[in-house]
């Protein structure tokens, strides 16, 4: 079974009931939410060995945190735990028909920014990274202080020993006013698999075009750019292009649906699929989560999982999502269950 190692700052998420504006609750929900730890929950939902290097404060946050990733599959040996700074903490507040998603951070001075190289010198993190099939890195860690952006250096120069190194972009304006985000194409360009929206190429890179793309980071041995609603394309070193239409969805909520999307591709890869079936793995993924209004939607059972990856071109345009699951259009894969 393929190792994944997920690397990363996950914090405690405020939200509001859905539909009512902040400053009108008097309740909010608690949960957990982080990209690189979503991609964990994903790998761990796809039969992956998945495992999460952070740290968290310990407080209240920081034990939820860690109990509902081990409750999902996914394991937190390697976190280690800060008696001086707190777990991260960001306030979700849901779309309504005035206003987009939106997020507030609080997370200046937690105890995942503190991540440095010298997270490194601890045995059960350098064993862990020494026996991965995949480490997996995003630029959100790059924003959240100097000493996070040395630990993503150190991480992306250590020996790999045949682990790949993925890197999502994952632009977040907000973490990088005043920051010179050109820091992200040197770590993107130091990446095995790189992952990026291109809208974020566009702010985060300076381009949208898939060729400019490719320039910019020569080095990744394939470049995977998503068009959010209408495609994925795999831009490989040796100058071959996968592109893979998304899948027509019903949306409940966007958010989590990237990290679902680099979940589901990065599975097929470890899994010694073609970059065609990963990327079909990885819409799968990112529609199951469209639908839901939490970071993580249900996998489709293992006999349709399997039947939408192997179906027709023809056979894949027909197949939509909905609340309900997943909805063959007639008859042509033959097959109905979906998973809960």
């Amino acid at each position: 079974m393929p190792t994944a190692v997920c690397v990363g700052e996950t914090m405690a998420v405020l939200s509001p009931e859905p539909g009512q504006p902040l400053e009108a609750a008097n309740v909010l929900n608690v949960g957990i939410g982080g990209a690189e730890s979503n991609v964990a929950i994903g790998f761990a939902a796809m039969g992956l060995d998945s495992h999460w290097v952070s740290r968290v404060g310990r407080d209240g946050f920081g034990t939820r945190i860690l109990a509902e990733l081990d409750e999902r599959g996914v394991d937190v040996s390697a976190v280690e735990t800060d008696e001086a700074h707190p777990t991260g903490l960001y306030v979700k507040i849901p779309r309504t028909a005035q206003s987009p998603a939106s997020v507030l951070y609080y997370r200046r001075g937690s105890a995942a920014s503190a991540m440095g190289p010298q997270l490194l010198d601890r045995p059960e993190v350098a064993d862990l990274l020494d026996r991965a099939s995949l480490i997996h890195l995003s630029g959100i860690t790059a924003a959240l202080s100097e000493e996070c952006l040395a630990f993503l250096q150190a991480v992306l120069a250590r020996p790999r020993h045949g682990a790949h190194v993925s890197f999502d972009v994952n632009w977040r304006p907000s973490l990088w006013a005043g920051r010179d985000p050109g820091i992200l194409r040197d770590l993107a360009n130091q990446a095995d698999i790189v992952l990026v929206g291109r809208d974020e190429a566009e702010l985060a890179l300076g381009t949208g075009d898939d060729v400019a793309i490719r320039a910019l980071l020569p080095n990744p041995e394939v470049v995977v750019i998503k068009n959010e609603s209408t495609s994925a394309i795999a831009l490989m070193k040796d100058g071959q292009r996968w592109e893979v239409p998304s899948l027509t969805v019903d949306v409940v909520e966007p958010v989590g649906a990237g990290d679902s999307f680099a979940a589901g591709y990065l599975s097929g890869i470890l899994l010694g699929l073609d970059q065609r079936a990963s990327l079909r793995r990885g819409h799968v993924a990112a529609a199951c989560t469209l639908v839901v209004a939490g970071d993580h939607g249900p996998l489709p059972s293992g006999p349709v999982l399997e039947r939408i990856l192997g179906c027709t071109d023809d056979e894949w345009s027909s197949t939509s999502a909905s609340r309900a699951g997943f909805a063959i259009a007639g008859q042509a894969l033959g097959v109905e269950a979906v998973r809960p």
